[in-house]
């Protein structure tokens, strides 16, 4: 992928500096939480399809809305002196030009998020952010957070390496964001608390597989304008969409695949609908809630 010289974003709060919580656990709602109560929670929420940090709210006692680090490492807001930064950086800047022009060409503007950069545990307005659940948006604070060694796991232990499959992470989470921007996300949030956990999961996977298909859009535009695409790039970001579908996950841990669990998609969904945004261009193709097939 072709990034170097070019924009960097302004929204880039680099929290890594002070190695995130101090102290021998986390807070949540007024509780006190473990590293092993924090596993129990991750493998929990990864195999019934349960919001983390929701789960471990409960089990501090708490209320899931509310939560309080012990300690907050000062974040810098500024230029980011290290290239894995930097390139965050740039395909955030990359994501801002794109959905800007895609939204005011339809009458509406674009207000940007702020990408989080962090070690280990973060506090967002979602609850207390873990490395562990991988890059995640929080629509109640528009940002994205994202532990960089991430990138480590997707390339050693997924069999997902390339700057391209990185840059396609990020465009992932900020097509949440964009979903939350145009009312998508409250609407799912409320039709899912009336819905059984499996139709809730169900309803899950088309948000994910739409923020798949505006990763793809971003793509489209992108090399339009800039020409960023680079020979393997897009084999990258199709291999990394296949080797994160939850099916490719389930059997990877578990050795067994429960669909009614899925909140993401299969690999094959996923790298569908990766193309069909990345093929048209056209965030009006990305209608996963209306696909009687996905």
């Amino acid at each position: 992928m072709k990034w170097r010289g070019n924009r960097e974003s302004s929204n880039v709060e680099d929290r890594r500096s002070g190695g995130g919580f101090g102290g021998g656990g986390i807070r949540l709602g007024g509780g006190g939480i473990g590293l092993g109560t924090i596993a129990i929670a991750l493998v929990a929420g990864w195999l019934l399809g349960v919001n983390p940090l929701t789960l471990l709210s409960m089990l501090a006692g708490g209320d899931p809305m509310s939560s309080t680090p012990t300690q907050q490492a000062p974040a810098q807001r500024g230029p980011i002196d290290d290239e894995m930064g930097r390139f965050v950086s740039v395909v955030l800047a990359d994501t801002e030009d794109v959905w800007k022009q895609v939204f005011a060409d339809n009458g509406g503007r674009y207000r940007e998020p702020v990408l989080v950069l962090f070690r280990g545990a973060t506090q967002t307005a979602c609850g207390v952010g873990q490395a562990a659940m991988g890059p995640f948006y929080c629509p109640a604070d528009q940002k994205v957070y994202i532990d960089l060694g991430f990138y480590e796991t997707m390339k050693n232990r997924l069999g997902a390496p390339g700057d391209f499959a990185q840059a396609y992470v990020i465009a992932h989470e900020v097509g949440h964001h964009v979903q939350n921007l145009m009312g998508i996300s409250e609407q799912v949030r409320s039709a899912q608390a009336r819905m059984s956990q499996a139709d809730a999961n169900e309803l899950s996977v088309r948000v994910e597989l739409q923020a798949d298909c505006f990763s793809g859009v971003w793509a489209n535009h992108a090399h339009e304008a800039r020409r960023i695409l680079e020979q393997g790039d897009i084999e990258e970001a199709m291999n990394a969409a296949a080797q994160i579908g939850d099916d490719a996950l389930q059997k990877r841990q578990q050795g067994y695949v429960v669909p009614d669990s899925f909140t993401h998609g299969t690999s094959k969904q996923r790298v569908t609908w990766f193309r069909r945004g990345l093929e048209s261009g056209d965030f009006r193709q990305c209608d996963t809630f209306n696909a009687r097939a996905l």
